[in-house]
């Protein structure tokens, strides 16, 4: 597929930092479920995981025994931070069964567009590591809201051998840096969006990926730059399925 997916941000390109996951330069993600994982599954509930100095992420376990369930990554905005992800899908996602991993960046955005890929992959590598020792989990989803969008579907076209779809609120662009595998896709962007405009962010990456041969949904509402709960569940719906 040739890449029309350029950021309409600086094109982010750089090598591997100090200490990063395998593959971490070029957006690949080692880390793999495991049918039966030898450790102790985590109880229900929310928690921050253990990933050492400057790295953060929350991991939510809906109520109930632990039983093989769908994870959700979900990527916070420009600014933002692991808790606003949870505070955006968290609820939802867990009503359906799923558990959501919600990272935060290091920097104020995601290593991709602040200038490399590296840290931020790295993270969420070893975040996925331990989940993946401690839970079964069924199949994997990538979703984040603006620049954590943006972030989600240049991860998930780069990993999409390990993430089936990817959930996209309003995003500006996709800048993989390789593909991988055949994610289902889904994006929602406002009529109204002032921050990434409509034309030139979500309708013309539903295009590009349609023409790439991705599977792709496409909604639009009379809106701005913003997650409705509406969209969470269509999102989900189209992840999961109506049960």
């Amino acid at each position: 597929m040739e890449d029309p997916l350029t950021p309409h941000h600086s094109q982010a390109r750089g090598g591997p930092l100090q200490g990063a996951a395998r593959g971490a330069a070029e957006g690949r993600l080692g880390a793999r479920q495991v049918a039966a994982p030898a450790a102790v599954p985590y109880p229900p509930g929310r928690r921050r995981l253990e990933l050492g100095p400057h790295a953060q992420a929350e991991l939510v376990v809906p109520e109930g025994p632990p039983r093989p369930r769908p994870l959700l990554v979900f990527f916070h905005g420009a600014g933002g931070t692991a808790a606003q992800g949870v505070a955006l899908v968290g609820d939802p996602a867990t009503a359906r069964d799923a558990l959501v991993l919600a990272p935060s960046s290091v920097g104020s955005t995601w290593d991709l567009i602040a200038g490399g890929l590296g840290r931020d992959v790295a993270v969420l590598d070893a975040a996925l590591d331990q989940v993946f020792a401690r839970q079964p989990v069924t199949g994997v989803a990538f979703g984040g809201f603006s620049d954590g969008a943006s972030y989600a579907l240049s991860l998930g076209l780069a990993n999409g051998d390990l993430a089936g779809a990817v959930l996209a609120f309003s995003p500006g662009f996709a800048a993989p840096p390789r593909l991988a595998g055949r994610p289902r896709v889904w994006i929602s962007h406002g009529t109204g969006d002032r921050v990434l405009p409509v034309e030139r962010c979500g309708r013309r990456l539903a295009r590009q990926l349609t023409d790439g041969g991705y599977d792709v949904t496409y909604e639009e509402f009379d809106g701005g730059h913003v997650v409705r709960p509406e969209d969470v569940t269509a999102a989900l719906t189209t992840w999961l399925g109506d049960a």
